[in-house]
């Protein structure tokens, strides 16, 4: 009987050893597919990784990043979408408009995260904030409302200014614009919009700037536009225009204001949506967040270089002031 009973016990441990085996199988690493604009990795995008480490994810270790860079190119986008498509990553995570539509134009199942997008509803991104619908979320700014305030701040640090050039890509949508000129109306401003569709046309707008004696310049929300920052500001410079962006990344490279939200509090806030989107939540339903925190930043180099002097009462407001 015993050695019958040990007979047993052995055939039943052996029986369950594979399945124990089969439960102990670690799963597959999670992969990301990270989908960029620019041609440089910007400090802001390590925000990102921040805040996946923030939610226990460590590259490598126990997630795997598929990246690729457009290199400031709209037409590599959709290439390099399908890239990312083709490698069947568990999500796409991206932060620009153009870059959004390419990957959605793509997949109708994989998951998207928009770490940054403008005006959402209207770019046919999502059917609502509330209720995103299909396979996209994430978050989205409110760069109308801003466009309005980067007026204001204009007008503040210069309070004789009567005319200011707005410099849009093509694509901007309406709304930033009509925000603009509502804010224009109630500042007692004349704008001057000007629009481009690539680097190659900025000289020729600058030219116009002079031609029509814009006393400053409003560079409205574009990926275009902030891949180019560099030449935008040298620009802006050598017309001696005081300008106002959108990015803090413009003012770091010499630019005089920058106001809007925090793109690197953006793209740490998109890991909590990767993080729910890993672990079970369809994209459809986890509503679209807008950012409750914008920074003012200042660049006073600029402001001497332009001879100008920022009133303390701009320069109390500002997050950050570089000398």
């Amino acid at each position: 009987m015993r050695r019958a009973s040990l007979a047993l016990v052995l055939t039943l441990a052996l029986l369950a050893a594979p399945l124990a085996g089969e439960a102990q199988t670690p799963g597959k690493m999670p992969r990301i597919g990270y989908l960029a604009f620019p041609a440089e990795r910007l400090p802001a995008h390590d925000a990102f990784l921040q805040g996946l480490r923030e939610l226990g994810y460590v590259e490598g270790q126990n997630i795997a990043i598929e990246y690729r860079w457009a290199g400031g190119k709209a037409d590599r986008l959709p290439a390099l979408a399908a890239e990312l498509v083709a490698l069947k990553v568990d999500v796409i995570v991206t932060a620009s408009t153009p870059a959004i539509q390419a990957v959605k134009q793509t997949t109708k199942t994989i998951p998207i995260v928009m770490a940054a997008s403008g005006n959402a509803v209207e770019s046919g991104l999502v059917k609502s904030l509330a209720r995103p619908g299909e396979n996209v979320t994430g978050l989205t700014f409110l760069d109308p409302e801003i466009s309005a305030k980067r007026l204001q701040l204009l007008k503040e640090v210069l309070p004789r200014m009567s005319r200011v050039a707005v410099l849009k890509h093509v694509t901007t949508t309406t709304a930033s614009l009509d925000a603009s000129r509502a804010a224009a109306r109630s500042l007692g401003l004349q704008l001057q919009i000007l629009e481009v569709e690539a680097p190659e046309d900025f000289d020729r707008v600058f030219g116009v700037m002079r031609e029509q004696r814009a006393e400053a310049l409003n560079v409205l929300a574009s990926p275009i536009l902030n891949a180019n920052r560099k030449a935008l500001v040298q620009l802006a410079a050598k017309y001696q225009l005081p300008a106002v962006y959108q990015w803090r990344e413009f003012v770091e490279d010499g630019g005089l204001m920058s106001y809007a939200a925090s793109l690197a509090e953006m793209l740490r806030r998109a890991a909590t949506y990767v993080d729910k989107i890993l672990k079970g939540a369809k994209p459809a339903d986890l509503p679209v967040e807008q950012p409750t925190r914008f920074e003012l930043v200042i660049n006073l180099k600029t402001a001497k270089a332009l001879g100008l002097t920022i009133p303390q009462s701009v320069l109390f407001r500002a997050d950050e002031v570089i000398q």
